[in-house]
């Protein structure tokens, strides 16, 4: 047998050996690659040539416990084999006996197996004597790593009143440790704190109700520790744990309660409506929209005088005035409320009705109020014509309050500017201060004023609304300024104008005017008027053949009438001008034309012109000598010697203006066309009596106020009707002294008239300011007093 032949026999008794001892050790499976001798074709024959003979490893795995901490080298398995070579920076091998060892620490949860290669080289020749091939080295498992919670710690929520056993929350703890090895990964769980509140089931770890009908208002939150313990919880194992925060949210189980059965609250009678009376709660043990609740009025006075709204943040009671409160009409208010859950839960409607129900008085305070009109907008028709003092009306105020204080009126001034109107003070009629016309204003809108007489702050306003009524005082006048043009060559009959009115009156049924060509132009040859009574007339023409050289205007006068009651009229003068018309009757030129004699000679006219001449010269020469003479203000032959007035409604531009108005008329005061006709101004304002003669009331009967008033205002009329009065204003002097004293003279020089003693018991009958002469000089018994 060759050298060769014999280490092949003795490394596969080495082999079969080591197969033989890893198999009762029970640390080794067989590996998938199984040992094959190579045979000798020749039956063994022994041969000079050698032959190469494949050669196997033999093992399966090798297992190398994990977190090994010895000092010496962890001995893991052995190799068999011709030739062993080659190791890991983790394992190394001998190569002579074939041991493998690991010469580092090992952690399974980091790297659970590692795979190895080897190959077996000849030791001479250095060349493979065997395929490379790979084996697994398995890290076996220990119960290093206690479990954790890696979804913790927990917050979980569960409603109150919850049955027992309800579940909570399920928890999950993993263990890195190998869960098909042994029990290192077995978990089991237990609470360790949150009992007797809550349980934990050991293998699911689900956490459940452990007591029925917990209640949130008691208690909101719970803190449990859960443990998780591997080995199955066996003395040894490894654990971790986690904290669970359970909160028990809200149900309705709390019915809304009034913390009092009676409130009271006092506002003032002014309140302004839509404001908040007063605000209440009803107490709910419960939160969110559990604790929602609706208020409404049950009963009680004053229906519709109040209401009541939640307040959606709050869940307030919110009372709101809905109607003005008189304290001297109702002064307390006694309403029934009640507040009823929004969300009732039907699962506790036997902890009993979720509603309650309070009293609430409100008292009215009085203020003082200002006054108060009867009516706040009173309507007044006064017409036009209305003579000044003209009662048009009333308006009447009180005060509201007890107190019932005077009322006094007065007009806002700032609604009157022009002062129309005056109201008396103490019984409201409204009367004209001044005349009124429709024309200018047809509505006054006043403002009264009501004041109380104990406190004149508080001041009530009411409104008068005075309507004006027409009156037929306006004459009706042409609408426009119209512009006749007649054409030389208009026939008999055509119109050539169409003429309308106005009238500043607005009678009820509309106007209605009347057309009529004014005497004596009534019967001219030229024109005639034809009334269309639609408020129109048109101008028609008599004859043709106009021409302008022999008239080129003509001016008709035309009467309108209205048809008021009493009806006024006025005359309108229309102006037809002569034009010159091309054949569609366009005017092409009017009015006069210049016109020139063609059997004028040239020594004609120049005489002609000379005279114009002559004549402008001695004009210049007038108006010189006027100029240089000096016009006394006022007629010699007229002398008038007392101050005069002249009233002129102009306010020129000072001394410097002349052109204002005409000076003749300050130097010649008497120059009237008609003596007859008064010059001067109708004074303004009006007497308070009529003047007839007759009707004159004697002076001595009338108040001292009035008596001088009355005087000058006779004198006045006298003289306004004294046709040969001057025609202008002047001032005249009355030695008036009134209408004496009841007392008539108290003069002594009547005494030496009698020669007894007089009597003055007269003077206790003249009054208070005749009193301390009545003192001295009345009740004279037997004494003689005789004035000197």
């Amino acid at each position: 047998m060759s050298r060769r032949a014999c280490r092949a026999l003795a490394l596969l008794a080495i082999l079969v050996a080591w197969r033989e001892q890893t198999a009762c050790a029970g640390g080794l499976n067989v590996s998938s690659g199984e040992a094959e001798e190579s045979r000798r074709s020749d039956g063994g024959a022994p041969r000079d040539v050698p032959q190469r003979h494949r050669r196997s490893w033999v093992w399966n795995q090798f297992f190398v416990l994990e977190e090994y901490t010895g000092n010496e080298p962890l001995y893991v398995g052995k190799l068999h084999s011709d030739v062993d070579k080659g190791a890991t920076s983790i394992f190394t091998i001998d190569e002579n006996t074939g041991d493998i060892h690991a010469t580092k620490r090992l952690d399974r949860e980091a790297q659970a197996y590692y795979t190895l290669s080897a190959q077996a080289v000849d030791r001479i020749t250095n060349l493979p004597v065997e395929p490379r091939s790979e084996f697994v080295v398995k890290v076996q498992d220990i119960n290093d790593n206690e479990p954790k919670f890696l979804d913790g710690p927990y917050l979980a929520g569960v409603p109150e009143m919850s049955p027992l056993g309800t579940m909570v929350v399920q928890v999950a703890a993993t263990d890195a440790d190998d869960p098909t090895y042994g029990n290192s990964a077995r978990v089991v769980y237990s609470i360790i704190h949150g009992q007797p509140y809550f349980s934990v089931e050991p293998k699911t770890g689900v956490i459940r109700t452990a007591l029925p009908n917990m209640d949130r208002e008691t208690r909101d939150q719970y803190v449990l520790v859960i443990q998780a313990k591997d080995m199955v919880g066996q003395m040894g194992g490894l654990s971790g744990t986690t904290s669970v925060t359970v909160t028990l949210t809200d149900v309705n189980d709390n019915p809304p309660r009034f913390p009092h059965k009676n409130y009271q609250y006092t506002v003032q009678e002014s309140l302004p409506v839509q404001s908040v009376v007063a605000r209440f709660k009803a107490a709910d043990a419960d939160i969110g929209s559990n604790a929602e609740m609706d208020y409404r009025i049950m009963d009680g006075d004053g229906p519709g005088q109040f209401n009541i709204t939640t307040d959606e943040d709050s869940q307030d009671g919110v009372l709101l005035l809905l109607k003005p409160l008189d304290f001297e009409t109702k002064s307390s208010f006694s309403l029934r409320i009640e507040a009823t859950n929004r969300n009732i839960d039907s699962s506790f409607l036997s902890l009993g009705p979720f509603s309650d129900t309070t009293s609430v008085k409100v008292t009215v305070e009085d203020v003082n109020e200002p006054p108060v009109f009867a009516a706040p907008l009173s309507r007044m028709v006064v017409p036009e014509d209305a003579r000044v003092g003209t009662s048009i009306g009333r308006v009447s105020a009180h005060d509201p309050d007890n107190i019932n204080s005077a009322i006094r009126y007065s007009i806002d001034r700032n609604t009157d500017l022009e002062r129309f109107f005056n109201v008396d003070a103490l019984s409201g009629i409204i009367s004209t201060a001044k005349p009124l016309d429709r024309e200018a204003n047809s509505v006054h809108n006043l403002t009264i004023f009501a004041i109380e007489s104990q406190d004149p702050t508080q001041i009530g306003r009411g409104v008068a609304l005075v309507t004006v009524q027409d009156i037929n005082d306006n004459a009706p006048v042409f609408a426009i300024d119209y512009e006749t043009l007649l054409c030389e060559n208009t026939m008999p009959g055509q119109v050539i104008q169409t003429i309308s009115a106005v009238d500043r009156d607005e009678p009820l049924k509309g106007h209605s005017f009347s057309f009529s060509l004014a005497a004596p132009i009534a019967v001219n040859l030229n024109f005639t008027l034809r009334d269309n009574r639609d408020n129109t007339a048109s101008i028609l023409t008599k004859r043709g053949g106009f021409q302008r050289r022999e008239q080129p205007v003509y001016r008709l006068p035309v009467l309108i009438r209205d048809s008021g009651t009493p009806a006024l009229s006025s005359t309108n003068t229309l102006s037809v001008r002569v034009c010159d018309c091309d054949a569609d009757g366009v005017a092409l030129s009017c009015g006069a034309i210049a016109y020139t004699s063609t059997g004028l000679s040239t020594g004609a006219l120049m005489a002609i012109l000379g005279c114009i001449v002559t004549l402008l010269v001695m004009v210049l020469l007038i108006v010189m000598m006027r100029r240089r003479r000096k016009v006394p203000l006022i007629l010699e032959e007229e002398r008038d010697i007392r101050e005069n007035i002249v009233r002129y409604d102009d306010e020129g531009g000072g001394e410097e203006d002349t052109e204002a108005f005409d000076m003749v008329t300050l130097r010649n005061l008497n120059v009237m066309r008609d003596p007859s006709i008064r010059r001067d101004v109708t004074p303004d304002t009006p007497t308070f009596f009529h003047y007839a003669s007759a009707a004159r009331p004697p002076y001595k009967t009338l108040p001292d106020n009035v008596v001088f008033r009355e005087f000058i205002w006779d004198r006045l009329k006298d003289a306004d009707v004294d046709p040969s009065a001057p025609p202008y204003d002047s001032l005249q002097t009355y030695a008036f002294e009134g209408s004496g004293s009841v007392a008539e003279s108290l003069s002594s020089l009547e005494s030496l008239s009698t020669d007894s003693d007089q009597n003055y018991d007269y003077l206790s009958n003249w009054g208070p300011r005749f009193k301390k002469l009545a003192d001295l000089y009345g009740n004279s018994e037997g004494s003689s007093r005789v004035f000197s």
